[in-house]
């Protein structure tokens, strides 16, 4: 299998040339790093070519890496129910650069896209309909970006007394950040509550 693999990344390769920063077969399957300017053409030529004819459409996601300059790779799976084969394409972006949305080669790429875009910040551009899918309309933030606080910035409740939801700053009851770790089990600095008279 990783031979097909490694031939057919070649060969994507060679027809695709400067459109393609590099390719890689792991883990049984192949993974192809494309320039962000030409994603469209990369994605059409996939699903149109006779011998790729990766006419199925699995999804779009990201991933976030915070260190990088470009901190994004925007992920898009497609599958080959003629070789039943799938592939994986990468492009990187950062926070303001757009990609150009592929919701002209792939119909079902539309709310993947939005989704990438409410979980990640990322800017699809030509999108038609581009605005949050999962999150609130007045959401602050991308939750699915690592810098992200993990509670999150507001708390949504619904108040008997105003009869609506309210939305307030995240209160915390206590400091998670100086959370004892420490197992009782394994032996505490201190005397835990009761205690006391076990070692009396």
């Amino acid at each position: 299998m990783d031979e097909t693999l490694k031939d057919l990344g070649d060969y994507i390769a060679s027809k695709l040339d400067t459109k393609i920063v590099g390719w890689d077969v792991a883990f049984g399957e192949l993974t192809v790093n494309a320039a962000r300017a030409d994603i469209v053409e990369v994605v059409r030529f996939l699903r149109d070519d006779a011998r790729c004819q990766f006419i199925c459409f699995i999804d779009v996601t990201a991933v976030d890496y915070p260190e990088r300059e470009e901190r994004f790779d925007v992920v898009y799976h497609l599958l080959s129910p003629k070789q039943n084969v799938r592939i994986r394409v990468k492009v990187t972006t950062d926070e303001t650069t757009q990609v150009d949305s592929i919701c002209d080669v792939f119909a079902g790429a539309n709310w993947f896209e939005r989704e990438t875009y409410d979980m990640y910040g990322i800017l699809f551009a030509g999108h038609p309909d581009l605005r949050r899918l999962l999150t609130d309309y007045g959401f602050d933030g991308h939750p699915l970006r690592k810098d992200f606080p993990l509670t999150g910035y507001y708390e949504v409740r619904y108040d008997d007394e105003k009869k609506r939801v309210v939305y307030e700053p995240v209160k915390l009851a206590q400091e998670f950040r100086s959370f004892d770790f420490l197992s009782p089990w394994e032996g505490t600095d201190y005397v835990i509550p009761g205690d006391e008279k076990a070692n009396g």
